[in-house]
């Protein structure tokens, strides 16, 4: 298998929001804003304007362990036509293992992401904290 350093997908407030706790939980090595051709060059930032606003692109650096991906699965959980909302209580019945809703519940190893009015956190961090918001995915 081929081992890919880094990818890069869109760059949106929720992508670069949702990469960073990504990072944040381990499953990720970096986080770099650029373009189609790479990511920036360390230390200097290109501002987004309208002017190329759609040439900007994240890069994630792939993490892995051992000669295997940290990042196995990633599975959408709302999408735009279906939207998940959960409050904290079936936030803590899933990662408790338990089904909610359509969603079954979290099993070893796994993680759910949650975005809330605050941020993008990952379900432990969104119980901790006290906020429900939308089930975004769940990866392991």
């Amino acid at each position: 298998m081929a081992r890919q350093a880094i990818t890069s997908i869109p760059s949106t407030r929720l992508n670069l929001r949702l990469a960073l706790a990504l990072k944040t939980a381990g499953f990720l090595s970096s986080v770099q804003m650029g373009d189609f051709s790479g990511p920036d060059p360390d230390g200097t930032t290109v501002p987004v304007t309208p002017a190329n606003v759609s040439t900007r692109r994240l890069w994630l650096g792939m993490k892995y362990l051992e000669n295997e991906r940290v990042l196995t699965k990633c599975q959408l959980l709302s999408r735009g036509n279906r939207r998940v909302y959960l409050n904290v209580k079936q936030i803590e019945s899933m990662v408790k293992g338990h089904s909610v809703q359509t969603i079954a519940g979290l099993g070893m190893g796994e993680c759910m992401f949650i975005g809330t009015s605050r941020g993008v956190f990952e379900a432990r961090d969104a119980i901790r904290r006290k906020v429900g918001g939308e089930a975004i995915c769940r990866v392991s």
